[in-house]
């Protein structure tokens, strides 16, 4: 018998209702481990190139890895993938909470989705056993309203629901997967393409927990991660959560301003962790929030959630959808020149009560504020609304407008990049996507090398998918354990830097394909190292696995996930960057001034590719590199 994981992986066939269920050697798992780099298995191998995202030959692949839900902090999390609705690239998305465990325990690796059903219907996991139910009743209903009908129609309140609020049966196209109506697969799409296929949730219940190969060993890392967090990197997390990370964006002139023409937020305070802590966060006024107000993810020590709440005033805050990110307080506020903090969990709020990727969402609304404000865009065309920057009002009513396709919000539902190509008028020098998808709070004017990765990055701009720029030279003796030796000076976009920014790349590559929380494992700031994910998988599998095997679980992920858009006729042309990163200075602050180099950003691309592996003019990996990666099945599936 396998430890960490079943060897059972769910097919399921909405058009004709079939579930059949597939059992992959252990080769197959451990030359994978699971999430996004399984989950591409399936989308290349059984998914023609050129479908339409949101028609049923469109797969949708949900995989957990062979760690997922052991007791140890970190590791319950979950890979959604399937053709991008937003980009037109692979789409790719993590979630975390308590669903990616109990699918595990509900005795299942993975979950590959094809077809369309006839009407909505719901996916019911429980205890090795799956089945198809009719969902017609939740179809309309908001993700709080089905958590609780499913509960009670199972009639059981431990039951995890995935599921798709109304922004994905619409076909928003930045549509996010929602469990615990606050944890999300937030990036590229997924909502939208579940909600395609009329599926509405994936419910989840089970007790087959696989057996652990060292018990004792994982024991200890566990209790080295609780002993440590105190005194770690990650502890302002506990406390805060990831909204700590305003402030120290904004001294670094950092902090996205009004549509990324700034790196300063002058009411950055008003919205920043220690505020939300000390006034939203459930239990503030009691000050209860430590016991109230964080919330966690299965066997995680940190309690890195927000849960607000709020009984009166202008915005009832229901704790039922939790609390905001630091990516959601920015892109929502600093993004769109907002400080009313209520305002801003409300908006978050509704992104998780409709299905929303916050990113996106209060991106696309930075985009149409600035329209406004530079005329393009007038009340006319907005049906009335103010869209001026700072106004918080609007702000929650497009969150509901989008989520439901009403209005202007049908418009910002297809996201900036499309909204632009309708609305015309010059609107695109506004954008700041790549590959269509919204920029994250993440500046590269500040962080060089997130030019690079943003560009770069197969499913479009994305914070999460390398170490950032200020972490290499604080952590020489973890950086050093996936060879990186040569810090650089700040704002430096050298060959060492994009070696720095490869080399992450595929670290971070294998925590998607791991499935771990990328807070508390990395190669820098994180609780547990490289070398002691390594230790963890050890301990849950029996397999005696190196770093330099894992790494390479990354690295093939990453070639898998660019394999993926060259089958679709996508290279190097969709790598770019929004002009405005090149053309218009930063404006106040640190980084006053501050602009890429169009020519250094450029030669970096190209010093990228090399290091890769990939031909330099179409972005594309070589056979040579994929055959040495074990890939050259997907070397065939090119026509290399």
């Amino acid at each position: 018998m396998p430890h960490g994981y079943h060897g059972r992986v769910l097919h399921v066939n909405l058009t004709s209702g079939e579930l059949s269920i597939e059992q992959p050697e252990e080769k197959f798992y451990r030359k994978y481990m699971g999430g996004s780099a399984m989950a591409l298995i399936y989308l290349l191998r059984d998914m023609p190139a050129g479908v339409d995202p949101l028609s049923p030959e469109n797969i949708l692949a949900l995989f957990l890895s062979v760690i997922t839900g052991a007791p140890i902090s970190g590791q319950s999390r979950m890979t959604a993938a399937a053709k991008s609705p937003l980009t037109g690239c692979i789409g790719d998305s993590q979630c975390g909470g308590f669903f990616p465990a109990e699918m595990k325990f509900a005795g299942f690796d993975g979950i590959v989705i094809k077809g369309r059903a006839a009407k909505p219907v719901y996916l019911w996991l429980h205890d090795g056993q799956a089945e198809l139910r009719d969902a017609t009743h939740l179809w309309g209903h908001v993700t709080g309203e089905v958590q609780e009908m499913l509960r009670y129609e199972l009639g059981d309140d431990r039951i995890e629901v995935l599921q798709v609020g109304p922004a994905g049966e619409k076909g928003v196209r930045f549509a996010a997967l929602i469990n615990m109506c606050s944890r999300a697969n937030g990036r590229t799409g997924m909502g939208a393409v579940m909600g395609s296929k009329n599926l509405k949730a994936v419910v989840v219940r089970g007790n087959q927990r696989p057996s652990i190969a060292d018990p004792a060993t994982l024991k200890a890392l566990a209790r080295w991660g609780v002993t440590q967090l105190p005194q770690s990197d990650i502890a302002g997390l506990s406390k805060y959560g990831t909204s700590e990370v305003i402030g120290l964006n904004n001294a670094d002139g950092g902090l996205p301003t009004r549509n990324y023409t700034s790196g300063v937020f002058e009411h950055y305070e008003k919205i920043n962790g220690p505020t939300l802590y000390e006034t939203l966060l459930r239990g503030a006024t009691q000050g209860q929030q430590d016991r109230m107000g964080r919330d966690t993810c299965y066997a995680c020590a940190v309690r890195c959630k927000r849960v607000v709440e709020q009984t009166s005033g202008t915005y009832i805050l229901d704790p039922t959808y939790g609390g905001p990110e630091y990516e959601s307080l920015a892109t929502l506020g600093s993004y769109c020149g907002v400080h009313d903090l209520a305002a801003l969990c409300k908006a978050n709020e509704n992104c998780n009560r409709y299905g929303l990727d916050t990113i996106s969402c209060g991106a696309t609304i930075a985009w149409a504020m600035e329209c406004f404000e530079n005329g393009l865009l007038t009340k006319e065309d907005t049906g009335g609304l103010d869209l001026h920057f700072g106004n918080a009002e609007t702000v929650v009513k497009l969150t509901e407008m989008i989520g439901r396709r009403e209005g202007f919000g049908d418009l910002l539902a297809e996201g900036s990049a499309r909204a632009a190509q309708r609305l015309g008028r010059g609107s695109e020098r506004f954008l700041i996507t790549s590959k269509d998808q919204e920029a994250p709070a993440h500046m590269p004017q500040v962080k060089r090398t997130l030019a690079v990765i943003y560009a770069a990055n197969p499913f479009g701009a994305d914070h999460q998918s390398h170490e950032h720029d200020p972490a290499y030279a604080p952590y020489p003796e973890r950086m050093a354990q996936i060879g990186l030796h040569d810090p650089q000076p700040p704002l430096t976009l050298n060959a060492e830097m994009v070696r720095f920014a490869l080399v992450t790349q595929h670290a971070y590559s294998a925590l998607d394909s791991l499935n771990v929380c990328q807070f508390v494992y990395g190669p820098a700031w994180h609780l547990y190292s490289m070398n002691q994910l390594t230790e963890v998988v050890r301990a849950v599998t029996g397999w005696d696995v190196s770093l330099y095997e894992i790494m390479k679980v990354g690295e093939r992920r990453l070639n898998m996930l660019r394999a993926f858009n060259a089958r679709e006729g996508i290279g190097r042309e969709r790598d770019t960057l929004p002009e405005r990163f090149f053309t218009q200075p930063l404006k106040g602050g640190p980084s006053d001034g501050y602009v890429l180099d169009r020519e250094e950003w450029q030669r970096a691309m190209d010093t990228y590719y090399a290091m890769a592996g990939w031909d330099v003019q179409s972005g594309t990996p070589t056979r040579p590199t994929l055959e040495a990666l074990g890939l050259g099945w997907v070397a065939d599936l090119l026509g290399l």
